[in-house]
């Protein structure tokens, strides 16, 4: 029998479920894609890199290029283990993008459109959760770790008019030695009585759901808070946020930082059956480097970098996911040619670097190029609605769709610049 006690538990235990179901009922009511990708991982880039000091180096930078495993392609000699591996993603150096401060910028490129008071854009993210959803019981849209400062920034990965279904399930730094998700965690007083009476449980917190929440939209809740319950109580999906199961000597190749840590735990959670996941380590070590720019590339950005992102291409290779799995390394923009009294670079959308590959894009490849300092794009100019379409495309999602605001203003989900809809990079496809 549930007693009181054991009722009160329910009730703490029931908004964890209700979370969880929030995010499963966007993985449920999402069609099944059709494309050769089923998994994206977004490397965020926070403060956005300098493109002559990492993808396109120029004579202006302090470092030289070198050479790749791909004829033709040089990068900087600060990504060394990347260069080993150039087959395996390819550049776009032709980025042209909007926004010169870093919430524009932040907004531009994860949503394609430019900030509007009146309405947030979903996040590619989210667009991906709804038209693609998950495999298995995971949550389709993750980020990892949480903002701690400065959560503006968090809201423009969300789903905006979307609704909050398909927001990303934000997590803590799974880098520190207290990592927990607490939506996975179950309280201790719950592990008598209540999870063994786990069907009179959820017919309780069913019954007390509906009460709550009454009409149409909550009529299938039932469904969404067993399910959430199933994942609660799944071993297999608690499993892929422990990264204690990972090899000691693979977690120290990843890196024991937050960035490093945030891209183990992503492709734990692609592997299970996760969509799309942010990996934001960057945010508490920013690109943004308006002071001593050459000093910050080469000691604290780049290593990072060229560690974490050869390791995941390796480590999703090796598991067979790299096929299914776009792996996307980018920014919010880039920075300027020249070096202020500081020694640093400040912001630039003018033109920009990014890079990307598996799940259908090929690797080895560049788009576009930029002048002898790289302040202006010399060919193929791109905006983030051509790389989203490119995204989209390899999950098999219409790039041309468009979605209703809830005043009836038609959105495009892969916006370019003048409002127009962004065209796949058919280099790369």
């Amino acid at each position: 029998m549930l007693t009181r006690r054991g009722f009160i538990h329910a009730g703490s235990l029931t908004l964890l479920g209700a979370d969880l179901a929030r995010h499963l009922r966007a993985a449920a009511t999402a069609p099944r894609a059709a494309g050769k990708a089923r998994a994206c991982i977004l490397l965020w880039l926070e403060g956005g890199p300098s493109q002559m000091d990492t993808w396109d180096p120029k004579p202006s930078s302090a470092f030289k290029a070198i050479s790749t495993n791909v004829a033709g392609i040089q990068i900087s000699e600060l990504l060394p283990k990347m260069a080993r591996r150039m087959d395996k993603i390819s550049l776009v150096r032709s980025m042209h993008t909007r926004g010169n401060d870093h919430p524009q910028g932040t907004h531009y490129a994860i949503t394609g459109h430019e900030p509007n008071p009146a309405m947030q854009f979903p996040s590619i993210g989210s667009i991906i959760a709804r038209e693609a959803g998950a495999h298995g019981e995971m949550p389709p849209h993750i980020l990892v770790p949480q903002w701690e400062r400065s959560r503006q920034y968090e809201e423009y990965f969300r789903a905006g008019f979307l609704g909050a279904r398909y927001d990303p399930m934000s997590i803590p730094d799974p880098s520190r030695k207290d990592f927990a998700v607490a939506d996975l965690s179950l309280p201790k007083s719950a592990a008598g009585a209540a999870v063994e009476s786990r069907q009179q449980f959820l017919k309780l917190v069913d019954a007390r759901y509906r009460r709550l929440h009454e009409g149409a939209e909550h009529a299938n809740m039932d469904q969404y808070t067993a399910q959430a319950w199933r994942m609660l109580l799944n071993p297999k999906v608690r499993d892929a946020f422990d990264l204690s199961r990972e090899p000691e000597k693979l977690r120290d190749a990843y890196g024991r930082d937050p960035v490093g840590q945030s891209a183990l735990l992503a492709r734990r959670l692609v592997e299970a059956g996760t969509t799309f996941v942010t990996a934001a380590g960057f945010h508490s070590n920013s690109w943004d480097t308006h002071a001593k720019n050459d000093e910050g590339h080469r000691d604290r950005l780049c290593p990072p970098l060229d560690r974490t992102l050869s390791v995941l291409l390796d480590d999703l290779s090796d598991r067979g996911l790299l096929d299914s799995t776009i792996v996307l390394a980018m920014g919010e923009f880039g920075r300027t040619p020249f070096v202020n009294p500081d020694l640093g670079r400040d912001h630039w959308p003018t033109c920009w670097s990014l890079a990307l590959g598996g799940g259908g894009i090929q690797g080895g490849r560049v788009v576009g190029s930029s002048d002898e300092q790289g302040a202006y794009v010399t060919s193929d100019a791109t905006s983030m609605g051509d790389v989203f379409a490119s995204i989209y495309k390899a999950f098999g999602i219409d790039w041309t769709k468009e979605y209703d605001t809830p005043i009836g203003r038609p959105v495009k989900i892969a916006n370019s610049l003048e409002d127009k809809t962004g065209q796949p990079l058919t280099q790369l496809l």
